[in-house]
């Protein structure tokens, strides 16, 4: 069998970074993804910045799971991947269409905190015949708390700043961890460096391969109310930036965009 050009550049591509087809299924491309998402989030962040990339369809999933007030309606409730519940939704959800920018800045500034759905994959909320077996019978990882790593790319996952999206109280958590020269990092030398030994990723590289030593151990709780003092600490740190509405003074051509 021989590969199609389509194929041969990807397999190309793959090289350039030292992957071995023959060893493609070993990698975790899920927390790959991520990794550059929270990338695409981190620059998109800037001031000075227009657009953004990354696998977005894994955030619109993410957001319209947990933000169902924000969402369109689902048109295959029943489906998987799960972000097809919104497979041509404009069909069937023409209002959502012309929501405009200052439309959603408004639905936030409005959010009430138990209008988000935390624990979005329990079996209240999903039937769990929907999610293959072979993905939840690895959910326990989900929590690790841990560097993502994909190639140069280095991203913390901090899921102890989000405890409540696996059934626990969130406290106040530690400081932010400083990934130092790692994050950031830019390829300009040659591709197919085996970054497991760089000496800027080979700790962080570690830290993820015990990853199963990081899952957040603590005893899920009955209520999923976080802490009095969680929520003393985040309004103080971040309150004065909850308000989306304020960060504009007037409507601009931006804010009055349609969707696509």
């Amino acid at each position: 069998m021989t590969m199609s050009s389509f194929e041969a550049l990807e397999a190309e591509c793959l090289h350039q970074f030292g992957v071995a087809l023959r060893n493609i299924i070993q990698y975790s491309w899920g927390s790959a993804c991520l990794a550059h998402l929270y990338r695409a989030l981190c620059w998109a962040s800037r001031v000075d910045c227009k657009e953004i990339d990354g696998p977005l369809t894994l955030l619109l999933g993410w957001a319209w799971i947990r933000l169902p007030y924000l969402s369109p309606v689902p048109r295959e409730p029943r489906s998987f991947p799960l972000a097809n519940m919104w497979r041509n939704w404009e069909r069937g959800d023409r209002r959502y269409r012309y929501m405009k920018l200052a439309d959603f800045r408004k639905a936030f500034d409005e959010f009430q905190e138990g209008e988000f759905v935390w624990v979005a994959y329990a079996v209240d909320r999903m039937d769990p015949n929907i999610i293959p077996a072979e993905i939840y019978m690895h959910s326990v990882v989900w929590s690790a708390t841990v560097p993502l790593v994909s190639f140069e790319c280095i991203e913390w996952h901090a899921t102890d700043r989000y405890r409540r999206q696996f059934g626990f109280i969130q406290g106040v958590p530690h400081e932010e961890r400083n990934l130092d020269k790692a994050h950031g990092e830019v390829l300009t030398d040659p591709k197919n460096l085996n970054w497991a030994m760089a000496p800027t990723h080979y700790s962080w590289v570690m830290h993820w391969k015990n990853r199963y030593r990081h899952i957040l151990s603590e005893l899920p709780m009955p209520s999923q109310h976080p802490l009095d003092t969680y929520m003393h600490w985040y309004r103080g740190k971040f309150g004065n930036r909850l308000i989306l509405s304020n960060l504009v003074g007037e409507e601009n051509d931006e804010g009055n965009q349609d969707l696509d």
